[in-house]
């Protein structure tokens, strides 16, 4: 749900590479094997609330942390909590990206028990609305009930191809007015407006690559990122979450030792300077946007935008559509304030109304689904 991250190095050293022999061959084609084996749903499970959760957990969350935390109670309900080692304290101080993480989640759950004729009852803070942060609260409770009346969502069979493209679109392909309306349709608690007229759209370009030139020099939020990195496919096997540097180049770079934690941070390196490129060569690239406004910003607010910012990926997902968040400048640390200020002024002047996301629309190349832990590692007994 933020920015690709993964861009500040993708075009960084690559010159002079000579990997040779079968061995050298062979390594700079792995790909992760486990990393992404929660998108294969296959049989569904007997307990209907396993097969609702493994829908759940492919939900868009920040820097992909996957924060849930799920506990089985009685034979029809699940109590979700916050994982608080998996919060983003720097960037999302108050963990309001995170919340509406959850929200995704939750609708990702609904939808799945529809198809299997439940109708999933969610009681959200059951336990009182945590601030400013997050905290050992239940985020919410569902309760799982047998309905012959509940509708299928159409949308159920866009869940496993749902993507977060995180690569440049086609500036040549226009998107249609009728393909954002269909994204933009009412959802509730949460208001969705998109835009493709050329103005608006530089508008909101100018001040969303302002903002992630901001995170990107700001050493504590960069290093936020960098930490969280999961460079080659054992890593990323190793730790399914975080950003997720992978490919035959990465390989290269990686056995090449070119490619480092320490060189991705430190501004003055070129795998700094060639990610500033690549990063605007993606963000420049904005045929349309889409953004998402709550009346406040409640604990409720923002589970509402998870919702409905869901809900419009797997829209795009079902028109050909790709979909990319590109929120920094919503993020709420100091050095943001110019951002956040100017596009609330656009997007929502006056009143108490908040911008909750912001994302990208256009078409794109086919990517490979993002990293998940498998459904029993975030399951817990208490």
């Amino acid at each position: 749900m933020t920015l690709s991250r993964r861009s500040f190095i993708l075009a960084a050293g690559g010159a002079g590479l000579a990997l040779t022999g079968a061995a050298g061959a062979y390594a700079v084609t792995r790909v992760p094997r486990t990393a992404t084996a929660p998108w294969q749903l296959g049989p569904a499970p007997a307990d209907p609330r396993l097969d609702t959760l493994r829908h759940a957990i492919l939900a868009p969350n920040p820097h992909n942390r996957q924060p849930w935390l799920m506990r089985l109670v009685g034979a029809d309900e699940v109590v979700v909590s916050c994982d608080l080692d998996r919060r983003l304290p720097h960037t999302d101080p108050f963990d309001r990206q995170i919340t509406i993480g959850f929200g995704a989640f939750l609708e990702l759950a609904r939808i799945a028990a529809a198809e299997r004729g439940l109708r999933l009852d969610v009681e959200p803070f059951p336990e009182g609305e945590p601030g400013p942060r997050l905290d050992g609260r239940p985020v919410a409770r569902l309760a799982f009930r047998p309905d012959a009346t509940v509708a299928r969502d159409p949308l159920f069979a866009q869940i496993p191809v749902r993507r977060s493209t995180k690569e440049p679109y086609d500036l040549s392909r226009a998107v249609s007015a009728q393909a954002l309306a269909r994204l933009t349709e009412a959802q509730p608690g949460a208001t969705l407006a998109a835009s493709a007229e050329p103005k608006r759209v530089a508008a909101l370009r100018t001040i969303a690559l302002e903002a992630g030139a901001i995170e990107a020099g700001t050493e504590r939020t960069h290093r936020e990122s960098v930490d969280l990195m999961r460079i080659g496919h054992a890593e990323i096997d190793a730790a399914p979450d975080g950003i997720d540097l992978d490919g035959s180049f990465i390989e290269a770079l990686r056995l090449a030792g070119q490619i480092s934690r320490p060189q991705i941070a430190d501004p003055s390196s070129g795998a700094f300077r060639a990610g500033m490129r690549r990063n605007l060569a993606v963000y420049g690239s904005v045929p349309a946007y889409l953004w998402i406004t709550t009346p406040g910003n409640s604990r409720r607010d923002q589970l509402a935008a998870g919702r409905a910012y869901v809900r419009a990926n797997l829209q795009a997902t079902a028109l050909g559509l790709c979909m990319h968040p590109a929120s920094q400048a919503l993020q709420e640390f100091p050095e943001m304030t110019g951002p956040f200020d100017r596009i609330h002024a656009l997007l929502a002047p006056g009143g108490n109304e908040r911008v909750q996301m912001l994302a990208r629309i256009g078409y794109g190349p086919s990517v490979p689904p993002s990293p998940r832990w498998p459904l029993e590692s975030r399951l817990t007994s208490a």
